[in-house]
């Protein structure tokens, strides 16, 4: 589900997430920025002016990386942008999805337009033409180390302004570049001074891989409180662990919004009511400790969401094009296109998913057990032995959470010197990104299996939940049908964890998306 939002995304000027989100999968418009139209303007100004002066510029007029040290002829310098694109250009394996393409589209034009990196805005213009024209670039998955920023993935994005590479048109095919802009009524770019080195240097693979996966994230986190809310109900647990008296004694901000929202969410349920005074003193973890364990999870989403906003409004080239005091201006090599400050908080996050997925697992396996769903048949089904019911459901769960639990292992504690010992520590951030992107779908595959079986184990139930979590199971029967008997669930599973992931089991409740900027 799309955010709503009152006007296009204004490049050049600070971003949110969920911009990021309504750009790249809701079609929302982007363009550049007035003010920052006119900084880039400045900037490109200086750049030039410091060439013909005979200034040596890194990446302008010498070669990258290791063979920094050698010097370009004037009249080579487009030659080399030009070749830079070709020469990086080696990315492998599966290609980035849309989505992600075009959020990746939208963040190198404003890391461009925010004017340090002295392109001219034409540059960032085009870039904002290909996300109108829907025309998506064809952009290999893996082959970035994450420092110095995402090249070959961004290469290969860059190939396809100049005319070259492939580009997936929005009818799917994929067709080459030239064609493609030909037929959207543009022409191929053509480079200026660093314009190339521009276009590779920086994180936005990571970064637009990190944002999507954090937008969704936070529909999961959600999902989690309602589906623990469920199965709390469903289980004939209670909800006096959910007091906020409790929670006032050890105030993380995120323990103590779960703990309010499920509590809220049981509130006025019959079947709540029903066991009152049963006399069970206190439930299993999985049910009494869920808002700590979702608060933990909210508070790494709060942690990384931060980080990941930062990184989005930053600019990330090498060299920059920086202003001094005296309305003058410096060009300086750093290395903002590191991508640690990005990499190592999305590491922080598959961790904090993994056990979003471990207790939504260990919640629904004791519906299914008779030992520990208070009344319920084996697995669910009213015929044990003859049927299996749920039993396979949950071992999909387990191996799904086992899963995750390898994916959250940190790829940014490793490193691996390139070109020649010059860039001699990287951040691994891509694939940082790429894991949690798959954690975050697996735990949307697991909360399906939470949703699957909360909702027949309400179904048995004589007591009715609240009528919140009534509206919850409703959305849950679109897209999984009563059980009647045994039968194949995998499609339904995977409709509903894609429901998850737009939204669904959010707005049946009326609540509001964590990251979504207010309108």
């Amino acid at each position: 589900m799309t955010t709503p939002a009152t006007g296009p995304v204004m490049v050049g000027q600070p971003i949110e997430i969920a911009d990021v989100h309504n750009v790249a999968r809701g079609g929302l418009f982007a363009q550049l920025d007035a003010a920052a139209r006119t900084e880039l303007a400045r900037t490109r100004r200086h750049l030039e002016a410091a060439i013909a002066n005979g200034a040596t510029i890194y990446g302008v007029n010498t070669g990258f990386g290791a063979l920094s040290d050698r010097r370009v002829a004037l009249e080579e310098l487009q030659a080399l942008q030009c070749n830079l694109l070709r020469s990086h250009a080696v990315g492998v394996g599966p290609r980035l999805p849309r989505d992600v393409v075009r959020a990746l589209l939208l963040l190198r034009a404003h890391t461009l337009a925010m004017g340090a990196s002295g392109v001219s805005p034409a540059l960032a213009d085009f870039l904002l033409s290909l996300l109108r024209a829907d025309l998506t670039p064809v952009v290999p998955s893996q082959g970035s180390v994450g420092a110095s920023g995402d090249l070959a993935p961004l290469a290969h994005l860059a190939l396809v302004v100049i005319g070259e590479g492939e580009v997936e048109r929005p009818d799917g095919a994929i067709v080459p570049a030239r064609a493609a802009l030909e037929s959207a009524g543009l022409r191929p770019f053509s480079l200026g001074l660093k314009e190339g080195l521009s276009l590779i240097n920086g994180t936005q693979v990571m970064t637009a891989i990190g944002a999507l996966a954090l937008y969704d994230a936070a529909e999961l986190l959600t999902a989690a409180d309602i589906l623990g809310a469920l199965t709390l109900d469903a289980t004939l647990g209670s909800t006096d662990p959910y007091d906020p008296r409790i929670h006032a004694g050890k105030p993380h901000a995120g323990q103590r919004a779960s703990a309010a929202l499920i509590r809220r969410l049981v509130e006025g349920s019959a079947l709540h009511d029903s066991h009152r005074d049963c006399g069970r003193v206190q439930d299993a973890y999985s049910l009494r400790c869920t808002p700590q364990v979702h608060g933990a999870v909210r508070g790494a989403l709060t942690y990384v969401s931060a980080a990941a906003r930062v990184e989005i409004n930053s600019f990330t080239d090498n060299p920059l094009v920086l202003p001094r005091a005296d309305e003058g201006f410096d060009v300086l090599s750093g290395g903002n296109f590191h991508g640690a400050t990005i990499a190592v908080p999305l590491d922080h996050m598959s961790a904090a998913l993994t056990t979003l997925g471990t207790i939504s697992e260990r919640r629904l396996d004791r519906l299914l057990n008779p030992n520990t769903s208070r009344g319920l048949p084996a697995f669910l089904t009213e015929r044990p032995g003859l049927e299996s019911g749920f039993m396979m459901a949950q071992v999909t769960a387990a191996a799904l959470a086992s899963e995750n639990k390898s994916l959250s292992a940190p790829a940014s504690v490793d490193t691996i010197p390139t070109s020649a010992g010059k860039e001699d520590h990287v951040s691994m951030g891509p694939i940082a990104a790429r894991k949690l992107r798959s954690v975050v779908d697996n735990v949307a595959r697991i909360l399906a299996v939470e949703a699957a079986v909360a909702a027949r184990a309400l179904d048995l139930r004589h007591h009715p939940t609240s009528p919140t979590l009534q509206r919850a199971h409703a959305v849950i029967r679109e897209h999984i049908a009563p059980f009647t008997g045994d039968r194949s669930m995998s499609k339904e599973l995977e409709r509903f964890a894609e429901a998850l992931l737009t939204g669904a089991l959010r707005d049946a409740v009326g609540l509001p998306h964590e990251l979504a900027r207010p309108a």
